[in-house]
């Protein structure tokens, strides 16, 4: 496989963004523009755009481009009127995806930019400048930051696995370059390992209720031409117990509590048990921007909830018309819980990758101390 061989779903250019609509995928290849942060705020919202490191970048590069826009007619004529756009629009974008911690780093990174150019600034153009500056920066360090947690985390699972001829992974959701700037976090380690010839075979689950995982990640796995099958979530635990040469279960992150609690789609926690009771790898990877040391544990994370129309309903192309279609899959009247995520206790987690290195517990510890891993 060429390591260059991979998906595509920010397409940026000074002034200019087109993101990968993620809601036509597998079936059509569909880039929208975005041309302000309503665009923005949208596509993260209606998950469009989806994972944690993309909806930081979609959103800084949406108002990157608002603002260049604006800027070109001169609409602002003070420092301060640029300030107050830029800061309210952060505040704004900041409202689509609650969980996300990615997403809140990015905006008080950005914030800080915005304060510390305003002081010195003579002209609104110095701030609007150094707000897309560093809005772009972001996009290229998300790319590195990613490949470091590949080979931090590919390294980590040859280490520790208990058999290096044979290693199958499993992951859930969407972690790779759809879900990022590029490259990707769980799936930028299976990527690694099938770049550097260590990995067997790669298993995804199908995600439910949104499929994310029979949708984006398959479609990725294929892609890229890594061997891989694609399970239902009801199926993990069999699979582990009639193939031990899954190895290790790799997951994404929303959002990693001081303790190590981490929030990840719906279905992880349930993944992280059964990896518990079959004795073999939960690593959960992330970038160190999903790290939020003021969330003291998992119990203090907002967990968002999502429309029923998602658990009750799914989407697809009429077999043999290539026609998209609803289906509605459960009874009429039905109550309905949909949370987007769970959230995963630290005493489950074997190791959490982060474009730093690897955190490990200290020995006879149930907790992590990512204060200390960070500093």
């Amino acid at each position: 496989m060429s390591a260059t061989r991979t998906l595509e779903a920010i397409k940026y250019t000074p002034g200019s963004l087109l993101i990968l609509d993620q809601l036509a995928l597998p079936h059509e290849t569909i880039f929208e523009p975005i041309l302000n942060i309503q665009d923005g705020h949208a596509a993260i919202k209606t998950m469009k755009t989806r994972g944690a490191p993309a909806i930081a970048i979609v959103a800084a590069l949406s108002l990157a481009v608002d603002v260049a826009t604006r800027a070109a007619k001169h609409e602002f004529k003070t420092v301060p009127q640029a300030v107050e756009f830029l800061n309210s629009s952060l505040e704004y974008l900041k409202t689509s995806r609650p969980t996300a911690v990615n997403l809140f780093d990015a905006a008080h990174k950005l914030s800080v930019v915005i304060q510390d150019s305003a002081k010195k600034a003579t002209s609104p153009s110095e701030v609007t400048d150094a707000y897309i500056n560093a809005a772009e920066k972001m996009l290229v360090d998300d790319v590195q930051d990613n490949k470091n947690i590949g080979k931090h985390g590919a390294a980590f699972i040859v280490e520790n696995c208990k058999n290096k001829e044979d290693i199958r992974v499993l992951t859930h959701c969407n972690t790779g370059s759809l879900a990022t700037a590029g490259w990707g976090t769980a799936l930028g380690i299976i990527r690694d390992l099938h770049k550097n010839g260590q990995l067997k075979h790669a298993y995804c689950t199908e995600t439910r209720p949104y499929n994310q995982g029979s949708r984006l990640t398959a479609y990725e796995l294929v892609y890229e031409n890594i061997p891989a099958t694609l399970i239902c979530d009801s199926m993990a635990s069999a699979l582990l117990h009639q193939n031990p040469s899954v190895q290790a279960i790799v997951v994404g992150a929303d959002r990693v509590a001081a303790n190590g609690d981490t929030a990840n789609k719906i279905g992880t926690y349930q993944l992280a048990i059964t990896a518990k009771h079959h004795n073999i790898l939960f690593i959960v990877a992330a970038p160190s921007t999903s790290i939020d040391l003021s969330t003291k544990s998992g119990k203090d994370i907002v967990i968002e909830q999502r429309p029923a129309e998602e658990l009750v309903t799914i989407t697809g192309l009429l077999e043999g018309k290539n026609i998209p279609a609803t289906v509605r899959t459960a009874a009429h009247g039905v109550g309905v819980w949909n949370p987007s995520f769970d959230v995963t206790p630290s005493e489950l987690i074997s190791a959490i990758v982060t474009e730093r290195g690897v955190a490990v517990k200290t020995p006879g510890k149930s907790e992590f101390d990512m204060k200390a891993f960070l500093q």
